[in-house]
């Protein structure tokens, strides 16, 4: 009888510790400046939306210094500012941008970009795919590779 009420006692235990065995209950990875500054990140999707601009415009990136100072192209127009990366999110504080008039599809690009990055964001990195997602909105990003010459 007590080998049996042993058994039933201990096989739970024995179940719940194969099942866990190999599951990790860490925090998420956090984003280092490294990990994502010294590069150009091309915006290549908007809410998991394909970004395609008429010609002769091209689709956002994000240029981020060592020391965090971003600048690109929006869409339409050239922006710049400093990012800022705290606990996983990342923002574009202060930006300045040029006012060129463009066609509304790359204006409303461009404001959903702008935006976008002046928010807190939180940031991955996976292989060459930068994600920021905010309340509003999610963009995805690949890293340029520099043309060889």
């Amino acid at each position: 009888m007590k080998k049996r009420l042993l058994s039933v006692l201990v096989l739970p235990m024995m179940l719940t510790a194969c099942a866990s065995n190999g599951v990790v209950n860490s925090a998420p990875h956090k984003v280092t400046a490294n990990e994502i500054s010294n590069g150009s990140w091309e915006l290549v999707q908007i809410d998991n939306q394909d970004v395609k601009l008429p010609e002769p415009f091209q689709a956002p990136n994000l240029e981020l210094a060592s020391d965090l100072a971003a600048n690109g192209n929006a869409g339409c127009n050239r922006y710049f500012g400093q990012a800022e990366l705290k606990d996983g999110q990342l923002r574009i504080e202060k930006m300045g941008m040029t006012m060129m008039l463009c066609p509304d599809e790359a204006m409303k690009v461009e404001q959903t970009f702008a935006d976008s990055l002046a928010d807190w964001n939180k940031v991955s990195v996976s292989d060459n795919t930068l994600t920021l997602t905010n309340a509003k909105h999610t963009l995805t990003f690949t890293k340029k590779v520099a043309d060889a010459q």
